[in-house]
């Protein structure tokens, strides 16, 4: 390897991973100061419900029109594009006292993110085909990071600034401009004219395809397990129990768990033929863990139980590396992340919304628990079949089955 190749190939590295950084931070930074920033601009609840089903929203609609643009315009400027329209919304949601502005400058930081969520993979795939499980740990990992961070350094941010919730949203528009600066000297004119242009090719068909709707159903189902404990993980702490300032604890170290999780799970499954082994042990947290939640008041097991379900939130790590996995080309990787992610977001979205539906009419979580059992049943399902080799391509490429016609007997 020249030096010229190895610099660019650390300089993507180094893109990668700033950009993951920053594709939950938008979202992750608003929940702590949400009571704040509803007194201020005067968002009503049901607004403010609203802004918290805009994540799934924007993930499912915006990342389907990844792959499209990543072809036309190349994944490069597609991903610069995305950052800067992210550091836009969140400068702008800083400083425009206005529910409605607000609302629109939300959607455009997640608008960001959900390019992200689908680029990043397809990219992986594009430029370190030999070095998926490793370079897939290190942007899992600097996603965990991020989201963590965001999440635990809200509240002290604000206080920093006199109680004012502005700055601490606002600040997180120089990660994101910073992460633009590796991508932006890829595109000079020295490096465009060193390296050719990236090109991810179409990839039709994806509607007939098994493994498709597979990782749908996989990702879709971790997902909603995902976004229905960040969403009621503190009240169902109270519940049972737990003051508000341990209850929050609680999903902080819920949160931090993902991050030495997504440094293990995408190498492992890299170097493996099959990865069910490691989604036996993940799926084996869900249901040793969501018993231990359900029925658990203030003790030790609790704690136990909610470290077993962080544990197995690591299929979110595994499910981004199944899509590099499951496919031959980047233009796969970006299809096949695309149309899961899509689909997968907008399913996910109706475990926060059920599971308050369900509190609300039983007065118990014993129904909220059964639909997350479920999901981890959907899960199991669909990821151990997606977790055995084979590769999307090949499927699309294989004739489908004939039926052969009967010959009339003759008269």
């Amino acid at each position: 390897m020249s030096a010229s190749t190895s610099a660019r190939t650390w300089l993507i590295a180094t893109g990668v991973i700033l950009a993951a950084l920053n594709l939950r931070t938008a979202v992750t930074s608003v929940g702590p100061l949400l009571d704040l920033i509803q007194h201020d601009l005067g968002m009503s609840a049901s607004v403010a419900g609203v802004l918290t089903t805009l994540p799934v929203l924007a993930f499912a609609v915006l990342g389907g029109l990844t792959p499209l643009l990543s072809r036309r315009f190349g994944p490069q400027s597609v991903l610069i594009a995305a950052l800067a329209v992210m550091a836009a919304g969140l400068i702008v949601r800083a400083m425009v006292p206005s529910t409605t502005v607000f609302l629109v400058a939300s959607a455009a930081a997640l608008a960001g993110g959900a390019v992200g969520n689908v680029a990043i993979p397809g990219m992986v795939k594009l430029y370190f085909p030999d070095r998926i499980g490793a370079m897939t740990t290190v942007y899992t990992t600097s996603l965990a990071l991020g989201t963590t961070v965001a999440a635990a350094i809200a509240v002290p941010l604000a206080d920093g600034f006199g109680g004012h919730w502005q700055p601490a949203l606002g600040l997180w528009a120089v990660p994101a401009v910073l992460a633009m600066v590796p991508w932006l000297l890829l595109r000079s004119p020295k490096a465009t004219a060193e390296a050719p242009r990236p090109v991810q090719q179409p990839l039709p068909g994806l509607t007939r395809s098994r493994i498709a709707w597979l990782m749908l159903l996989a990702f879709g189902s971790q997902s909603l397990i995902a976004y229905s404990m960040f969403g009621w993980l503190p009240e169902m702490m109270r519940d049972h129990g737990y003051d508000a300032s341990t209850a929050g604890f609680m999903l902080a170290i819920f949160n931090a768990v993902s991050v030495p999780i997504s440094m293990v799970v995408p190498v492992i499954a890299g170097r493996l033929n099959s990865q069910r082994p490691v989604l036996a042990v993940l799926l084996a947290g869900y249901l040793l863990g969501f018993p231990g939640l359900w029925l658990g008041g203030v003790s030790a097991w609790t704690w136990i139980s909610l470290l077993l379900v962080a544990v197995g939130m690591g299929t979110f790590p595994l499910m981004l590396t199944m899509f590099a996995l499951r496919t031959r080309t980047a233009g796969g990787t970006a299809g096949l992340s695309a149309f899961a992610q899509s689909g997968g977001y907008l399913l996910s979205g109706l475990g926060p919304l059920l599971i308050g539906v369900l509190l609300e009419a039983t007065g118990s979580w014993t129904a909220p628990f059964a639909l997350l059992l479920t999901a981890v049943a959907v899960h199991a399902f669909a990821g151990w079949r997606i977790a055995r080799p084979r590769f999307l391509e090949d499927e699309l490429a294989a004739p489908e089955p004939t039926v052969a016609r009967p010959v009339p007997a003759n008269c």
